[in-house]
């Protein structure tokens, strides 16, 4: 639990896809080699920037065993083993921790959302299996997680803490209850971490520009180097907003591509941004040193350039 506490930087890995839509293991491994070499402390295994809604449990469960068997011993993996349904979150996140997953990514259950007593009980059953960090993302699953329901999970030996996407005052208030809080929003992470007294982000820029989400997530700065990382942050502000003008992770995709990451390759319902969307982003990851980006080359790309399958 201590080690989990500690982690301040976390990405949610993306999913990379072949061209006929299975799973690319060989560029999986290369992004999250960039991962280890920017000094990321974990990575989530399909959770929503890893198209974890668009996995079979047996990729998802396939990924997760991967990650434990060829960087567990480097980095905290983190399974996103959370359903709508409770039996089958239960069954997932048993699978998962069979498998060696350090901790569990759990939501509340969304689209047929159940009472706040529901959610408490539902968070109970998959708490008692192994570690968990609850995700409060109101935007996805249509409800809030007050603290009214997180406090009393918090005292659940299994309880590492709240990934919170519902703003620093939130984060703030946990914080001051001794409650452990990652933001979930990459524009907000920095004043999070260094005003608010977050324990760090659960990061989709972190894919792109690990090292740099490195350096805004370190601590004990010296005064001129905390100006330096402000600066840092009001940089990267402008990426930080074009990474979510479309659902995540419809940006993160195209960004990847766009430096040659991963194959081109998109799994449906998820399209590409516009050229118009893409010309923005070209510009706003130019001005990124290319030794911070992760990916060989910087291209705007056409639209019949993009391969979409299932």
């Amino acid at each position: 639990m201590k080690r989990l506490k500690a982690a301040s930087l976390i990405t949610a890995v993306k999913t990379p896809y072949t061209e006929k839509g299975e799973v690319c293991l060989k560029t999986y491994d290369f992004l999250i080699k960039q991962q280890i070499a920017a000094g990321v402390d974990g990575i989530v295994v399909g959770g929503t920037t890893g198209e974890g809604h668009l996995l079979s449990w047996e990729e998802h469960l396939m990924l997760i065993a991967h990650c434990v068997h060829n960087f567990g011993e480097q980095l905290i993996i983190v399974g996103n083993t959370g359903s709508n349904n409770t039996r089958e979150a239960i069954k997932a996140t048993e699978n998962g921790f069979a498998i060696g997953m350090d901790a569990a990514l759990q939501i509340n259950p969304y689209y047929g959302r159940t009472s706040l007593k529901g959610v408490s009980e539902h968070f109970k059953r998959v708490l008692d299996i192994g570690p968990a960090f609850i995700y409060n993302v109101p935007g996805r699953t249509g409800q809030d997680l007050t603290p009214a329901v997180i406090e009393p999970l918090s005292t659940h030996k299994n309880f590492i803490g709240v990934k919170e996407c519902s703003g620093n005052e939130r984060i703030a208030y946990y914080e001051k209850q001794g409650i452990a809080c990652w933001s979930g929003d990459d524009e907000g992470c920095y004043v999070g971490r260094h005003a608010h007294g977050s324990h760090g982000v659960i990061s989709v820029t972190s894919n792109i520009i690990p090292g740099l989400m490195r350096k805004l997530m370190d601590k004990d700065y010296s005064v001129s180097e905390l100006e330096e990382t402000a600066k840092l942050n009001d940089s990267l502000q402008g990426l930080m907003n074009w990474l979510f003008c479309e659902p995540n992770p419809i940006a993160i995709n195209t960004a990847l591509i766009m430096t040659d990451a991963v194959p081109n390759n998109f799994r449906l319902p998820y399209l590409a941004l516009t050229l118009e969307q893409r010309q923005v982003g070209f510009e706003l990851l130019k001005a990124v040193a290319t030794k911070d980006l992760v990916g060989d080359k910087l291209s705007l790309l056409e639209d019949s350039d993009f391969n979409y399958c299932i």
